[in-house]
């Protein structure tokens, strides 16, 4: 029920569109449906999606677990994107409908109570021929893995590494600047932000989050920007290859991992600060159906081996991915992943070790808009005192309109 009004303005909103508009065109599936004004004057891009899943759990070591069968909507989202009375304005919104993104977390009522429906809420204004100016709520530019879209990805879903270092979303201002050198393309990228994530709607604490990134290709440019989606759908005819750096300063963050994790308490209930620095690097490789990803993360946190009141620390340590895989003329493909995560010494956290082993297959309908993927994934975890290995296998439909 909660949804009903949102799907009421959805409704309205496409009634309006389609009465005054004087072009609506679909032109292909995954194309997203568009909609321009009478007097050229503006230009709508809707599109929607959904992530199906299917896990089996399996633990090996300790025995005597049960294994864990389950199924979900893992993503379902909603997207307009367009310009407005000039294409040098451009924005973008997206909604994330599934439970994962729109439940309250446990520690909502220190922030404001916010619920997590909004994801991209962002408009674009191009103020030089090779600079952008972004402002709103949307992801940073941190890590390639996050960066590229969840319906874009090789596998059923990003690596640990990501999953634990990644600097997500923020509300701030980014500027994006892309230059030629030749037939190179040198990209860089600056953000300042609040620094607790998304969504937040009370005062910020203490300072912003500062975040840089540069790119270089040295081979030229990505046929239609395939360095940020996954596989070479593309079969690129020549060798490409993108190298990223990024650094990001979390002035004050409240967060376990900066935007992402639980809240920091002390014992009376208050919210800890610590300065968190983080460095990440990859690099994408595509060449006539191979694909080649890898990335490297390092955060530290100023407060070292705090561990607050409910026992959690700020995410540090260091990670490192490694993927590749190969897309066969009838659109199967094979891939194969490499993840390791380690923790910093002396930093409280009963996990000091991960390791994954993951291969995967992905048979590709219509591009990442209509595919099915699965894998499976070989874990293990040294705690303290223990060790824990574990088998999971994933099996996913993604569709997109």
């Amino acid at each position: 029920m909660k949804f009903q009004p949102l799907f009421c303005a959805t409704l309205f909103l496409l009634s309006a569109l389609i009465s005054h508009a004087q072009i609506v065109s679909y032109p292909e599936w995954g194309k997203g449906l568009t909609f321009t004004s009478a007097d050229s004057t503006g230009f709508i891009k809707m599109s929607a999606r959904i992530q199906n899943l299917a896990v089996v759990d399996k633990p090996l070591n300790p025995t005597g677990q049960d294994i864990s069968i389950y199924g979900l909507t893992r993503r379902a989202r909603l997207k307009f994107s367009g310009y407005a009375f000039n294409p040098k304005l451009t924005y973008k919104i997206e909604l994330g409908l599934s439970n994962r993104d729109t439940k309250f977390s446990d520690d909502a009522q220190l922030v404001g109570g916010n619920a997590r429906m909004v994801l991209d809420a962002v408009v674009k204004y191009r103020v030089l021929k090779n600079t952008t100016i972004w402002f709103g709520q949307t992801k940073l530019p941190g890590n390639r893995e996050r960066v590229v879209s969840s319906q874009a990805l090789q596998f059923v879903d990003r690596s640990n590494v990501n999953s634990r270092f990644n600097i997500d979303r923020d509300f701030g201002f980014q500027l994006h600047h892309k230059f030629s050198i030749g037939n190179s393309v040198l990209i860089f990228k600056e953000s300042i932000s609040v620094g607790e994530g998304r969504n937040v709607i009370v005062a910020n604490s203490g300072g912003f989050d500062y975040t840089v990134r540069a790119e270089f290709l040295p081979m030229g440019a990505f046929e239609s920007k395939g360095d940020y989606f996954s596989s070479d759908l593309k079969r690129e005819t020549t060798p490409k290859l993108s190298i990223g750096v990024t650094g990001d300063y979390n002035d004050g963050a409240i967060r376990q991992g900066g935007q992402l994790g639980k809240l920091m308490v002390d014992a009376n209930g208050e919210l800890v600060e610590s300065d968190l620095t983080s460095l990440m690097a990859d690099i994408i490789f595509k060449y006539s159906g191979w694909s080649i990803l890898a990335e490297g993360a390092y955060r530290e946190s100023s407060l070292g081996d705090y561990v607050d009141a409910n026992g959690r620390a700020f995410r540090q340590g260091f990670g490192y991915n490694v993927q590749t895989g190969y897309l066969f003329k009838s659109n199967y493909e094979v891939a194969g992943r490499y993840t390791r995560v380690l923790g910093l010494k002396g930093v409280a956290s009963d996990i000091k070790h991960t390791e994954q082993f993951t291969l995967g297959l992905s048979k590709y309908i219509k591009g990442h808009n209509l595919k099915l993927q699965t894998d499976l994934t070989y874990e293990r975890r040294l705690y303290s005192t223990f060790v824990e290995d574990k088998l999971v296998y994933r099996f996913q439909t993604e569709l997109s309109f």
